[in-house]
């Protein structure tokens, strides 16, 4: 297959691993999980985030390795020089921050991690500082590893570890509440251990979009993560009882390896949440106590009047009576299936770029020339202006926040550019993606030697010419790697590229349906979505 050569671009950039936000039709509940909005006009951007001067960052800690990514900011390992203490440090660039509403998001978060910091299961913050560039948080280091993680590490998980777990994140909730804020993004990847001890707390960490709220005060944002959120929120009128449902959808993932509400689509996931019924019947659920189930359905409440609130959860003798959750095992397939669900799936991301780039001119049709008509100073990259005008010169009506919406979701490398390679997999519609030539040729990119099987080696060689660094490719392939031989098939990785869109940590499949609808390219959902 030819491959397309693009207009002039720049080298290719690292895959980002967040959540994202998407659009849909009318009348359906928008698929836009996003940051909320309180202008409709954006006065000029400020300078400064914080109301008070600080000293340089670097004056006061030794900044180490990355330890991850958002979609606002990177995570590095940080060292104070006095103490010699080791921290987190969340560092977000200015650049990314477009209009005053994202300046007064991250001072909100920073008023929220005080707010909430004496908490024993919420992550202490230990600073702030910020420069012409950066605003950066240091806060306490989380180095025991994410929820699930653990879990599936441990190897003994049963019920009783479950209860103990859901009062730890339910207590987070209680507290949150108690003191005027709502988290609005439970998930359980928000939650980390504090170090690899057995014993070690389990931490609430990132509360980028928490809100202060008032008695019977309700939002209309729609925001969080696609498996998660309340119905109330898809109907755009809620308030924190929202929380509490999203901490029902983890306990029942905890329970069973699976969230309740599925689909192939974020549209077909909303539509589930909205209208499909709970699932007790198939395993591991006819094994599940009573009890268990009991609060499962308490706090998946579709009515949030009715809906269990946080103090309730916590006083359900499911929770509070130690003999009511039992301590036998789980079956072992609820582990396999937590930790085929909670995988980042980084290889299907990279694979996607690669199928994008190498679509030949018939597939990409008449993409090069619109990048090239936004592309107005033919940089080899769309700015937001850039973007902003040619949506405009296409007959979009969008606000500025909802461009600004579809430029985080198409810049998966978060460098505040969109590259060519960025706006072809943003665009092209996925079914052009999962087509059986093109996975053949994008498995043949990474199987080098054509053994018929990628390696480490392989995946290290592949990884170094799309300028990916940390990331653990022992990890991508055990993901993938379903006959457990240390190596990745033709048939596993089909499997992998053809597997639901709507899991958690695609962001790359979820923003493709954002940018070509706005271009009036038509929507990108494949077929059979429920």
């Amino acid at each position: 297959m030819s491959s397309s050569t693009p207009p002039p671009s720049n080298s290719h950039k690292p895959t980002n691993e967040n959540e994202n936000k998407n659009q849909s039709e009318s009348q359906e509940p928008k698929s836009e999980i996003k940051k909320p909005t309180f202008f409709t006009q954006h006065p000029q951007k400020p300078t400064w985030v914080l109301p008070y001067r600080t000293p340089a960052l670097k004056s006061l800690y030794s900044i180490g390795k990355k330890l991850g990514q958002g979609q606002f900011g990177i995570t590095f390992l940080c060292t104070e020089k006095s103490s010699g203490i080791q921290y987190a440090c969340k560092s977000i660039p200015k650049k990314k921050l477009i209009c005053k509403e994202d300046y007064e998001d991250v001072w909100r978060e920073i008023q929220i991690m005080h707010h909430l910091s004496e908490h024993p299961n919420v992550v202490r913050i230990k600073g702030t500082y910020e420069d012409a560039l950066f605003v950066h948080i240091v806060m306490e280091l989380c180095a025991g590893g994410e929820l699930f993680d653990r879990i599936v590490q441990k190897g003994h998980y049963s019920e009783k570890e479950a209860a103990k777990l859901i009062k730890t994140i339910v207590g987070v909730v209680e507290a949150c509440h108690s003191l005027g804020v709502m988290h609005r993004d439970l998930k359980p990847e928000n939650f980390l251990f504090i170090s690899g001890d057995e014993d070690a707390a389990l931490k609430a960490t990132d509360f980028g979009l928490s809100v202060f709220y008032k008695p019977d005060e309700t939002f209309c944002d729609v925001v969080g993560s696609p498996y998660y959120v309340a119905p109330e929120v898809l109907r755009k009128h809620y308030g924190p009882e929202a929380d509490v449902w999203s901490a029902g959808v983890i306990l029942y993932i905890l329970l069973s390896g699976v969230p309740p509400f599925w689909a192939e689509t974020e549209m077909g996931i909303f539509r589930q949440i909205l209208k499909g019924k709970l699932d007790f019947d198939s395993e591991p659920w006819p094994g599940i106590s009573d009890m268990a189930k009991d609060l499962i359905t308490k706090m998946l409440d579709r009515n949030p009047k009715t809906r269990l609130t946080a103090h309730e959860v916590l006083c359900h003798p499911w929770i509070v009576d130690d003999t009511m959750a039992p301590d036998k095992p789980l079956d072992s397939a609820v582990l396999s299936r937590l930790k085929q669900f909670s995988a980042m799936n980084k290889l299907k991301k990279m694979a996607l770029r690669v199928i994008a780039e190498r679509l030949s001119e018939e597939e990409i049709g008449g993409l090069k020339e619109l990048f090239k008509m936004i592309d107005t100073d033919n940089s080899g990259t769309i700015t937001f202006d850039e973007l902003k005008e040619g949506l405009r010169r296409v007959g979009s009506e969008l606000m500025e926040s909802e461009i600004k919406d579809l430029m985080d979701a198409a810049d998966i490398d978060n460098s505040g550019t969109i590259d060519y390679g960025e706006f072809l997999a943003a665009t092209v519609h996925l079914n052009k993606l999962e087509r059986e030539e093109n996975l053949v040729s994008a498995f043949a990119f990474f199987d080098r030697d054509g053994s018929g099987y990628i390696t480490i080696d392989e995946l290290q060689q592949a990884c170094k010419e799309l300028g990916l660094s940390e990331l653990n490719l022992a990890e991508m392939i055990s993901e993938i790697d379903q006959d457990n031989d240390g190596q990745i098939d033709y048939g596993e990785f089909a499997a992998m590229m053809r597997k639901g869109n709507g899991g958690i940590g695609r962001r790359t499949m979820r923003k493709t349906i954002n940018l070509g609808q706005a271009l009036g390219l038509g929507s990108t959902e494949s077929k059979g979505d429920d």
